[in-house]
């Protein structure tokens, strides 16, 4: 099941558009009106998993604070009064239509402005700051905005909004924190990081597709009687995005380094159109389905902008600089401590599937790798399972820094004759490790 939700994940370009079609034909079908119950599964189901994977305490991390303003100032003044200006022109008689373009504006950043900024060589921990930082300003401000922009045309339940993003943002944020704290106490933060973290996106997109299936069988017959109105919901999407492409991509361009340029390009156009849905569909009654009808149209030009613009990056910002090690380490490493047995190495190698780990000292020190060829010669000499670690010969591992250049490194392996490698954080302590893996991927998915 999961391969196939990652195939879906990764071709959500053809994807939507034809889960939209079959919403459509069975809209047409049947009666819709059953679907609404799997409303808020869906959303849980929608949300939850993205939650699991926010990084939380990256929002204290600081070294990019210029463009984390920049763009949250653009998040939040201009871009979302470009999108209430263009409601109120294209949508004149249809104040519910005009809402959800506003809605859409006002959620910034998805776990995709992370995947695209990573693809187009982006600065990535920006990316991630970007994304928890709109996600908890815009939670707060897109109940007040709402009101204040379109309360004389609309009557806005504010109570209700601000209880459907409890139930759609607090709560699984805060049930998605608790689920990624206990996982790494369970398994660890290298298992995390390599094993279990990769599992809930997929079903995130699972949550999308079913909540644009709903959307769009619940609008179905208004859509066949009208279905010129395809076309005036998609231009205006098609001028939000343009102009907003065209503004962030002015501003990285002019005062940004091309790291935070598209970082920032991604963290403003990418917007947060799940939890849109979500509000649209659960606080707005009958309409909602009016309202997020224009949002599921914009999940179509939101992917396909987002995937041509990847290719376009280096045209306009330059070419990417030269990879360095942070940008395919992973954070956790698999490790025991000194005192910890040969035993204890074999129950780790065996539960985690693992081929070596390091070992450390009491500071967090490496002192150096076991390997399963070294564990066997050890058992083969007599060895006994109760012997400490750093009693036998370890197998040295070099240590690297995050910004050693990636060809560096892997001169430095070569010239080692050493493919296990340990990088320190800024404080000494070793967090992170380089794979041989994620180096493979690496030049795998390289454009060059």
């Amino acid at each position: 099941m999961l391969t196939h939700l990652k195939k879906i994940q990764k071709h959500l370009i053809v994807v939507i558009p034809v889960v939209m079609v079959a919403g459509f034909v069975t809209g047409l079908t049947i009666n819709p009106a059953p679907l609404k119950r799997w409303i808020m599964p869906l959303t849980f189901l929608m949300v939850y998993p993205m939650m699991v994977n926010l990084q939380l305490k990256k929002v204290i991390e600081g070294g990019d604070t210029k463009v984390q303003v920049v763009t949250q100032l653009l998040n939040f003044t201009l871009l979302p009064l470009i999108a209430f200006l263009i409601g109120k022109i294209a949508f004149p008689d249809s104040p519910y239509i005009a809402l959800g373009l506003l809605l859409a504006s006002l959620l910034p950043t998805s776990g995709m402005t992370i995947s695209w900024t990573g693809m187009a060589r982006g600065n990535i921990a920006a990316a991630v700051k970007m994304t928890v930082f709109g996600l908890l300003i815009g939670s707060i401000l897109t109940p007040i905005y709402i009101k204040f922009l379109m309360g004389t045309v609309i009557e806005i339940p504010m109570v209700g909004i601000f209880k459907q993003i409890a139930v759609v943002v607090a709560l699984p944020l805060i049930l998605g924190n608790i689920t990624q704290r206990l996982l790494i106490r369970r398994y660890g933060m290298a298992h995390y990081q390599k094993d279990i973290k990769p599992i809930f996106p997929p079903f995130s997109t699972l949550g999308v597709v079913g909540i644009v299936f709903v959307a769009m069988a619940l609008k179905a017959n208004s859509i066949a009687s009208n279905p010129g109105q395809l076309i005036t919901l998609i231009l205006p999407l098609l001028a939000l995005y343009g102009i907003n492409f065209l503004i962030s991509t002015l501003v990285g361009k002019f005062f940004f380094n091309r790291g935070d340029a598209i970082a920032l390009v991604y963290g403003t156009v990418m917007r947060n159109l799940s939890i849109a849905l979500a509000i649209a569909m659960t606080a707005f009654g009958k309409e909602g389905s009016e309202i997020a009808l224009i949002i599921a149209l914009a999940y179509i030009i939101q992917v396909q902008s987002a995937a041509w613009y990847v290719k376009f990056t280096d045209r306009i910002f330059g070419p990417a600089p030269e990879a360095q090690v942070k940008d395919v380490m992973l954070a956790g490493v698999f490790s025991l401590h000194g005192r910890d047995t040969v035993q204890n190495a074999l129950r780790l190698l065996a539960e985690e599937h693992i081929h070596s780990f390091a070992v450390l000292d009491e500071n967090q020190q490496p002192l150096g790798m076991v390997s399963t060829a070294l564990l066997l010669d050890a058992l083969a000499d007599g060895t006994a399972t109760d012997t400490p670690l750093n009693e036998l010969p370890l197998e040295p591992a070099l240590l690297i820094p995050a910004k050693t250049p990636l060809k560096q490194a892997l001169a430095q392996m070569k010239r080692a004759h050493e493919y296990k490698v340990l990088v320190p954080d800024a404080d000494g302590k070793i967090e992170h490790v380089l794979t041989q893996e994620e180096i493979i991927r690496h030049f795998a998915e390289s454009k060059n």
